[in-house]
């Protein structure tokens, strides 16, 4: 399974029911601060008015964008369910593919790209549309995830975590063949599985259903670590 192959991609948000199981599990940060909340500093760090997000689905983190900035946000992404859910928070949401933005150049402070550039392919093509719609000021904001990340939940099924095409591990190296200038934010993140049920819902969620027979019957609570990152990228080239 590649997370960046479009047809994987296209019914993992048919609907919003996977996303919404993923994201009930996680809790607030080690540090009391969470990836959003750093996301949030790098936009007001630079007086972010104008904010495009790729991939937004719910519309939950634009909502928290244009109430705690002010800014005005455009959410996309490029399924149709999550426009409309979007839609539904009172958001300006378009249906759009990142690869083939249609917008006007240099027509934003910040682009936001929160778990979702792992899913695009050819990653490039995205990033080349994101610096054409950067003001020359603007700087991307973009949030991922690592090869460690929810180890003791595979550890639990006994199977190996793939690295995500665009990760922890390589999302700087990647970045600085667009960008001059990349930061790189690790946060400690934590997910909580309350029942074998609950690490069930998660593993079919992204379509790993098949693994839900070798979820062990005790030991729950399980907790799991995240390994997440925000990179914060300027001066597009």
């Amino acid at each position: 399974m590649r997370l960046s192959d479009d047809g994987y991609v296209s019914e993992q948000y048919r609907t919003s029911d996977n996303l919404e199981t993923r994201t009930s599990v996680w809790q607030a940060s080690v540090q009391g601060r969470s990836p959003q909340d750093l996301a949030l500093k790098a936009l007001r760090e630079v007086s972010a008015k104008q904010v495009l997000e790729v991939g937004s689905g719910t519309g939950a983190f634009a909502a928290r964008m244009t109430k705690e900035i002010g800014c005005e946000v455009i959410a996309t992404d490029s399924s149709a369910a999550m426009v409309s859910a979007s839609r539904s928070r009172g958001m300006a949401a378009i249906l759009a593919d990142v690869r083939e933005l249609p917008f006007r150049e240099e027509s934003f402070d910040a682009v936001v790209a929160a778990w979702m550039l792992y899913h695009v392919s050819p990653l490039n093509q995205a990033l080349d549309e994101i610096v054409r719609v950067l003001r020359p000021s603007g700087r991307l904001v973009a949030i991922t995830n690592g090869r460690d990340h929810l180890s003791e939940l595979w550890r639990a099924v006994e199977t190996e975590h793939g690295e995500p095409a665009f990760s922890v591990e390589n999302g700087a190296a990647i970045l600085q063949a667009h960008f001059s200038c990349v930061e790189q934010h690790d946060v400690a993140t934590c997910a909580i599985f309350e029942s074998r049920a609950t690490a069930a819902a998660y593993l079919r969620s992204l379509a790993q259903g098949h693994l839900v027979e070798r979820l062990p019957q005790s030991g729950w609570p399980l907790l799991a670590r995240g390994a997440t990152t925000v990179f914060v990228a300027g001066g597009a080239m």
